[in-house]
């Protein structure tokens, strides 16, 4: 799935002469947490986050709404002078893992998705994300994750997904996730079904080793020293 397909594209922005204040109000408005700010031609030039605003507004105005000596300093402050200039961008022809990596390795919440020509086309954030993959995944359907740990091998996906599917299961999702034993792989099968006895009985029949999904991934984590 691609960038342009998992982003928000009506992107609320704000000009780089508009106030902090007034700023944050819109993001208060909207509900959100990032800003970007573009030039006439819809050009990316920054983005400001809530991050950005807190960082220079007292606490104590974030909360009062009076008028004060530093309330009115602060309304002359712009977006311009607290914006991220040249942020982390995504293009629209990424796909949803390398926006995945992007966001773990850079550690920002939301990325502006900009064409060849440096134009905004949509902002996708970690909840952006988190849809996306829910739907690939299909874990948005009741169901059951199996669990199988198998040998790193030519025809073991055939043998599991005919084994499932003789049983007239239809599958959500299939994730293969690598294990800390050389030669193995753990096949995790998102079966949309609660009635998995008789297909878990059927994959130990072929060979197969079943194991429980979370005590894999708790087992499997890196001992500490």
């Amino acid at each position: 799935m691609f960038v342009s397909r998992s982003m928000t594209s009506q992107v609320i922005t704000i000009d780089r002469d508009a106030t902090v204040f007034e700023a944050q109000e819109k993001m208060a408005a909207n509900g959100i947490r990032h800003l970007p700010i573009v030039d006439v031609d819809n050009h990316l030039i920054g983005i400001v986050t809530d991050r950005d605003i807190r960082s220079v507004m007292p606490y104590r105005l974030i909360k009062e709404k009076g008028i004060s000596q530093e309330r009115e300093k602060l309304a002359r402050l712009k977006v311009a002078d607290i914006m991220t200039r040249n942020p982390k961008t995504i293009s629209p022809m990424y796909t949803i893992q390398d926006a995945l990596l992007m966001s773990q390795k850079e550690k920002v919440g939301a990325f502006p998705v900009v064409d060849d020509e440096g134009k905004l086309r949509g902002i996708l954030s970690v909840r952006d994300l988190l849809r996306a993959f829910i739907n690939v995944m299909g874990i948005g359907e009741p169901g059951t994750l199996v669990g199988i740990e198998v040998e790193e091998k030519i025809g073991q996906m055939k043998k599991i997904v005919d084994a499932i599917t003789e049983e007239n299961i239809s599958f959500g999702s299939i994730l293969v996730a690598r294990t800390w034993d050389e030669g193995k792989r753990a096949v995790f099968p998102y079966l949309l079904t609660n009635n998995v006895a008789k297909v878990k009985k059927k994959l130990s029949a072929i060979g197969c080793k079943l194991i429980n999904p979370m005590d894999w991934y708790l087992d499997k984590l890196p001992k500490k020293p």
